[in-house]
């Protein structure tokens, strides 16, 4: 029988580090008012507006009827309102309110202030070298 690998075997360390990332990040949108799944669907919506609403799970990457509990929230904040399509009644249409837009933004500098926190230290060229890593992990798991 194989005993335990010498070093921490590449897709340990990977999880870890992505828990460890995702808990602090969501902690850090949590103090800006918000959470990882407001503010996917919140830049989706700010990336093209009236969206329909499959559209938003797609790009968010989460199930239908998960999409539509954090629709459910997100308008009862009032940060987004959904409207049948005129064309088409069977989609429904989602965009950002006034409310929507400004808790986008406030996230957003959340988001972006934990971006410089994780290349605190990083050269940019290590912070390409990273993301070509990345790619070719997830290729290979693909």
């Amino acid at each position: 029988m194989p005993g335990p690998p010498a070093e921490e075997p590449v897709g340990r360390a990977l999880s870890t580090t992505a828990k460890a990332v995702t808990r602090a990040f969501n902690a850090e949108l949590r103090k800006a008012g918000g959470s990882q799944s407001d503010w996917l669907i919140l830049l989706a919506l700010k990336q093209r507006r009236r969206r329909a609403q499959q559209e938003i799970a797609t790009a968010v990457g989460i199930e239908g009827p998960t999409v539509t509990h954090h629709l459910d929230g997100l308008e009862k904040a009032g940060l987004i309102e959904r409207s049948r399509d005129p064309d088409d009644r069977r989609v429904v249409r989602v965009e950002l309110t006034a409310a929507g837009d400004e808790r986008f933004h406030r996230l957003a500098r959340a988001a972006n202030a934990f971006d410089r926190r994780l290349r605190a230290g990083l050269a940019d060229d290590e912070v390409a070298a990273l993301r070509t890593i990345l790619a070719k992990v997830r290729e290979n798991v693909a």
